[in-house]
């Protein structure tokens, strides 16, 4: 497949309300308010996904993210619930793995590199992850952290936004565009 050079982002979150995006049924963890798409822990703490209305085969994905209060423990879901890229603590490491892969039954198979240098803990974030057959590479703040190969992924699906169980937690999300390669 030929890679486009320039590719063009198409906005997926319009910043007003979550029109393209399923929410979780008796959904109160996604809200949107002033452009800012945010999650946040129910009472109960379970977990939530937020998946596009639309399936994508290669793309790049890309949002600015900011940590909000209590233990962020995010991700994005890549084409199905198999292939992660990690936001956060990493609740069975117990440490920050943002912008590492996370493949349920294996763990975190590479750990992103230089994430410490270039991620704002406080403040906005630019997560970019391109997504092309089996490969998955991530950028934090227009720095590579990550390049992996996943031995089995599906070849089209959604992209989720995660809300981990467990932990009290917020995450704001915003500018979130995609684009198909």
């Amino acid at each position: 497949m030929a890679q486009k050079s320039n590719p063009k982002m198409k906005e997926i979150f319009n910043g007003i309300n979550l029109n393209g995006w399923v929410a979780p049924e008796n959904n109160i963890w996604w809200t949107v308010k002033d452009g800012i798409l945010t999650a946040q822990s129910g009472p109960e703490r379970r977990e939530t996904i937020l998946w596009t209305e639309e399936s994508y085969e290669d793309f790049i994905f890309q949002t600015d993210f900011k940590m909000g209060e209590g233990t962020v423990d995010s991700g994005i879901f890549l084409r199905d619930e198999n292939v992660q890229v990690q936001i956060g603590i990493s609740g069975s490491l117990k440490r920050d793995m943002t912008a590492s892969p996370y493949i349920p039954g294996k763990g975190y198979p590479v750990e992103a590199e230089k994430v410490k240098e270039v991620l704002n803990a406080t403040g906005w974030n630019t997560l970019k992850v391109e997504a092309r057959d089996n490969v998955v590479t991530v950028w934090v703040n227009d720095q590579k952290v990550m390049n992996y190969t996943v031995k089995k992924t599906v070849d089209q699906g959604p992209i989720g936004l995660q809300l981990h169980s467990g932990n009290f937690m917020i995450i704001h999300f915003r500018d979130i565009k995609v684009t198909e390669l």
